[in-house]
């Protein structure tokens, strides 16, 4: 061999063994022939260690049977082949040297099986290209988390932290469609505050939304699991009662208002409210959603107008 052929793959084999990635060369009975630096330096393994010993053997927890069948692919069809961190996390269970907050424990990677040809043109190795995309990963999975807690936030309301209008609205559809299709028992309740702008003008702004929050709290608490409550807006709170005929219905509405007449907030006095409550249980006569809530809410104007501090059905 010339003397700058001899260099020239003298740099090369300098260039592979300190690039950034992760390369791996191994020949038909996936005995390793290349290792380099990046290898070396995440593995604990030289490349003298490792040169013609069987991957698996030197990796046991590696994905045999997966890995295999990437590799036949390369060797059989001369197919290269991918995979991305989002499908499979990592590949080699190399420990991620370069902590991020909130980040992985293991190193995440990406992979290219490439095949490579001998002189014949015939497939007789398989260069496996190992990239660290750990950064990335943490960034995407933090964005996640974030766009995650942006949507719950935005099905809240941020006063009393219940399901807010928007939500609300969305519920009602699907039960009011659950309804109409498998025909259980099911009952809203529109609830409100009796009085309320007075406690807004006597004791301020901040005393009414104390109020909220506290009556908020009260109706959560007091609800079942598979029950729905959410603040309609302003004063005025609305509650899906699944599974529920109007007779247990009424005696859970009742329940409430009791509940709420024998509270005593201090926002800073000691102050007492109560609530009106209209509630209308599903039927088929209901046409939509929107028909079902107006119902409800006509009741709750009946016992406003009846006296407050009342129940009434639709």
């Amino acid at each position: 061999m010339k003397q700058h052929e001899m260099e020239h793959l003298h740099r090369l084999s300098q260039l592979l063994h300190g690039i950034e990635v992760g390369l791996v060369v191994i020949n038909r009975d996936y005995q390793v022939e290349m290792w380099n630096g990046f290898m070396e330096n995440h593995s604990g393994l030289s490349a003298r260690e490792v040169r013609q010993q069987s991957l698996f053997e030197l990796f046991p927890d590696l994905p045999r049977q997966w890995l295999i069948s990437k590799l036949e692919a390369a060797f059989l069809l001369n197919s290269r082949s991918f995979t991305v961190w989002e499908q499979r996390p990592f590949v080699f269970p190399f420990a991620y040297s370069r902590p991020v907050t909130g980040g992985n424990q293991m190193m995440c990677q990406n992979m290219t099986i490439q095949p490579l040809q001998d002189t014949r043109g015939e497939v007789s190795h398989a260069a496996l290209i190992l990239y660290d995309v750990s950064v990335q990963a943490a960034d995407r999975q933090q964005l996640s988390t974030a766009n995650e807690k942006l949507e719950q936030l935005s099905q809240l309301d941020p006063l009393t932290g219940l399901a807010n209008r928007r939500q609300w609205e969305r519920a009602l559809e699907q039960e009011y469609q659950r309804c109409r299709r498998y025909q259980p028992p099911s009952c809203l309740v529109v609830v409100d505050v009796d009085h309320f702008k007075s406690v807004n003008d006597q004791y301020g702004h901040g005393a009414g939304d104390q109020v909220l929050n506290e009556l908020g709290k009260l109706l959560g608490h007091s609800l079942r699991k598979t029950d729905l409550v959410a603040r309609y807006g302003g004063e005025e709170f609305v509650i899906l009662l699944t599974e529920t005929r109007v007779e247990q219905g009424k005696i859970l509405a009742e329940r409430l208002r009791e509940a709420v007449a024998e509270m005593t907030l201090a926002v800073p006095q000691k102050l007492k409210i109560t609530v009106s409550l209209g509630l209308c249980a599903y039927s088929h006569e209901l046409d939509s959603a929107q028909a079902w809530f107006d119902r409800a809410d006509k009741a709750l104007y009946q016992a406003k107008q009846n006296g407050r501090n009342r129940l009434e059905l639709a």
